[in-house]
């Protein structure tokens, strides 16, 4: 399937704060709620972040490890476990689109954005796909060590130099509606830093290696820099919106119009600061474990 008709944007990578990041995934979805064009963009964050899912225990984190490495911290409002998203290992996603564009069924919905995101893998030569079957918890407070479900967990594997192995995590995705607007957001692994992972948490009972058993990361399974997986996860979001054709200029579509080098409005960017202030950065929405309502699917 491809993405709904309508107006769209694609928003290339930009480098900004954790807290910025999630508050402007949040403007984004108010900006497709309110008529405005949906958005498909990627990510990078600096510095290096660690986000909690949405009713995660902040006791979980290890704040003094954070402060000492330069690691910033904030609260998703996508359900599910921490994930420390590393500076150049971490390769971030979103697509903000009116609910009433896509699936009312969360799953539905969900591998209809995820779409791209295979694809992505697929432009890489990277064979990823959902995991075939469970594959047990080892640590719940971490989002990467937690049970593997065929319905959403996305993994990547086959090996290397003809040397068969176990698939292994890659990538986790998680959505939530929010004012008539679905956000979905995500983590591609490039490079694996299990040691800075699991040192943003307190005393969890994993170990490096064991960490590296679960998660790969896209420089262990094809020759590729980073810039070639931002353009591959680029080319894939803007290919889904026009398309299964080429995604180059004029797409294969009449029912979407694409601006592939679009940027934040003025008030958009005046309104994700806000957002900064007084909720991503505020310690009584980082500090505090949230109620029981909020979140969504997430793997």
């Amino acid at each position: 399937m491809t993405a709904p008709a309508g107006d769209w944007r694609l928003i290339r990578e930009e480098a900004r704060p954790g807290p910025m990041q999630m508050a402007l995934d949040e403007v984004a979805a108010e900006t497709a709620a309110a008529g405005g064009p949906a958005t498909v963009r990627t990510y990078r964050w600096d510095p290096s972040c660690l986000t909690l899912g949405y009713r995660q225990d902040p006791e979980t984190v290890d704040w003094a490890f954070c402060e000492r490495e330069g690691i910033d911290v904030t609260r998703r409002q996508t359900g599910g476990g921490g994930i420390y998203h590393d500076g150049f290992g971490d390769v971030a996603y979103s697509i903000a689109v009116p609910a009433a564009d896509v699936p009312g069924e969360l799953l539905d919905c969900y591998h209809l954005l995820c779409e791209p995101v295979l694809d992505a893998f697929d432009r890489l030569g990277i064979d990823a796909d959902y995991v075939e079957e469970s594959v047990p918890e080892l640590y719940h407070p971490a989002c990467y060590l937690r049970e593997l479900h065929p319905a959403h967990d996305v993994v990547a594997g086959g090996g290397r130099d003809g040397v068969a192995e176990e698939r292994r995590k890659i990538a986790g995705n998680a959505q939530y509606r929010k004012r008539d607007a679905v956000i979905q957001h995500g983590s591609l692994t490039f490079s694996v830093e299990a040691e800075r992972h699991l040192g943003t948490f307190a005393d969890p009972p994993v170990t490096a290696s064991a960490f590296r058993d679960r998660v790969v990361g896209m420089d262990e399974l094809a020759a590729i820099d980073r810039a070639d997986a931002v353009a591959a996860v680029e080319a894939a979001l803007v290919a889904w919106v026009v398309g299964e054709g080429d995604a180059g200029e004029g797409g294969d579509r009449g029912d979407v119009d694409i601006d592939r080098d679009a940027s934040w409005t003025d008030e958009e960017l005046r309104r994700a600061a806000e957002l900064v202030e007084t909720k991503y950065r505020d310690d009584g929405w980082v500090r505090t474990r949230p109620g029981n309502s909020g979140g969504g699917a997430d793997g």
